[in-house]
């Protein structure tokens, strides 16, 4: 079975920090890429999400500044979104940011002596101080009440409401975000960041059509190579599935070129899903709220569209893209799969877009499900050598990892997902998810559920993998 590769749920949303990564590249040849990389005297630091983590030197072999943008856990940053600065009418309140973020913290005193002055401008700008200090924490439920309880003060400033939008989208309400977004380029028609998140939150929502007019409209407004990027992409989608058409179940769109699948295997496939649906929902919980897309390609149609590295053998990037050539039946490896893309629609959705790879990763096996099988006294024997890539690493893109390299990371993930889940269950599975979407990085979810940080994860999964598989 080919690997596969997940671009997060919210990639289609400027939520994750947009600025370029730094890359270690290490001299057994492995990279690390990394927010944020500083020479500390014989060792390099770098920082992946909230988290730091350091290594010597003389393991390095060079540091190149910029390149892929890194894909961590950790505080979601909202590049790409307008700046906010407290009105001029409000200058005479001080530091309203001070006033109300006090030890990294939302004081709600604070709030309700602001909200009890009577001034409608007053109390929208304070709400949306706090929720826009949530949403940069990814706490993404609190950011969504505070952005509510400000547009009960404004309800068409353009700045809130397009925060409010790229709320709805990061938690599975596409179609919901459209008529805010819309409200947003109603209220400022000019502003290149309305337009940008109308067009985000049309393309998630499967009109791509209205998506490219929406980016365009913002590019010519203010150029932006991240909304450049996603225009690329919708006009290749746009080229590749113009003569598509359309099917739905209860959960599901699906989008098909005719004479490459029969209708027989449409109906199987859109069964599958929603068995699956079933099972994921009892597993995890908290189902997407609009209907899932999925999207059917030849081979040669998928890469074209999603430009994924030759190994990857289905995606998902808020919509299922699935590869079918050859087939006339759901077979086994497909049915494999559809449950493993579709489960990363539930796990973006229970950590609110915030869950690294491997986790990702892992739980998406796990559930498919796929088991280590031979591959096990291999991984346990790199595991006791300590010749693993360590999890902290794999909080970054799996992109950057040619074919050999990625197999290992797919391995190791599902190992850890394992072990957590044969040594705790499940239900701490999901809780270490809730934590991450209510904020917290990947280390300190872990921390507070299963009492391990990385380091003592990974020699728990050792011992682990030497009791099962031997090494």
């Amino acid at each position: 079975m080919r690997l596969r590769v997940i671009f997060l749920l919210l990639g289609i949303v400027p939520t994750l920090s947009s600025a370029w990564a730094d890359t270690i590249h290490l001299k057994n040849g492995r990279a690390i890429v990394a927010d944020r990389v500083r020479e500390n005297g014989n060792r390099y630091e770098y920082e992946i999400g909230e988290d730091t983590y350091a290594i010597p030197k003389s393991s390095v072999d060079r540091v190149d500044a910029g390149g892929i943008p890194a894909q961590s856990s950790g505080g979601a940053k909202a590049a790409g979104l307008p700046t906010f600065m407290p009105d001029d009418s409000l200058a005479n309140e001080g530091d309203l940011v001070g006033k109300i973020i006090k030890e990294g913290k939302i004081d709600p005193e604070a709030l309700s002596k602001l909200e009890t002055k009577g001034n409608a401008e007053l109390s929208a700008t304070a709400d949306f101080i706090a929720g826009k200090f949530e949403f940069d924490h990814g706490n993404i439920a609190q950011a969504r009440q505070y952005f509510e309880g400000a547009l009960r003060f404004q309800p068409n400033n353009s700045t809130i409401l397009v925060y409010y939008a790229a709320v709805l989208v990061r938690t599975g309400n596409a179609s919901q975000a459209v008529s805010y977004a819309q409200r947003a380029v109603n209220s400022a028609p000019e502003s290149p960041d309305a337009h940008t998140m109308l067009g985000y939150a049309q393309f998630a929502s499967d009109h791509t059509r209205e998506a490219i007019l929406s980016w365009k409209h913002s590019l010519a407004l203010r150029p932006d190579p991240a909304v450049q990027r996603f225009l690329s992409k919708a006009q290749r989608e746009q080229n590749v599935e113009s003569e598509f058409s359309e099917g739905e179940s209860v959960h599901f769109t699906l989008h098909y070129e005719g004479h490459q699948t029969s209708e027989t295997l449409r109906a199987q496939i859109l069964q599958a899903l929603e068995s699956d649906y079933d099972d994921l929902v009892r597993d995890l919980g908290n189902p997407p709220r609009d209907n899932i897309l999925v999207t059917l390609y030849t081979e040669q149609a998928f890469f074209d569209v999603t430009h994924a590295p030759a190994w990857s053998g289905a995606m998902n990037d808020g919509k299922l893209r699935i590869p079918i050539s050859g087939l006339s039946s759901v077979t086994p490896e497909l049915a494999h799969v559809l449950k493993h893309e579709l489960a990363h629609s539930f796990i973006a959705q229970l950590s609110g877009g915030r869950c690294p790879p491997w986790l990702h990763e892992g739980i998406a096996q796990l559930v498919e499900p796929r088991s280590l099988g031979s591959e096990g006294r291999q991984l346990a024997q790199l595991f006791k050598s300590q010749r693993n890539i360590p999890l902290n690493v794999l909080e970054g893109s799996f992109l950057q990892y040619s074919g050999v390299q990625a197999y290992l990371a797919y391995a190791e993930s599902l190992a850890a997902v394992s072990y957590i889940n044969d040594s705790y269950g499940m239900s701490d599975i999901q809780r270490i998810l809730q934590r991450i979407g209510q904020g917290s990085s990947t280390e300190a979810a872990l921390r507070s559920t299963l009492h391990s940080d990385y380091g003592q994860l990974e020699s728990e999964v050792t011992c682990y993998l030497a009791e099962r598989y031997g090494g």
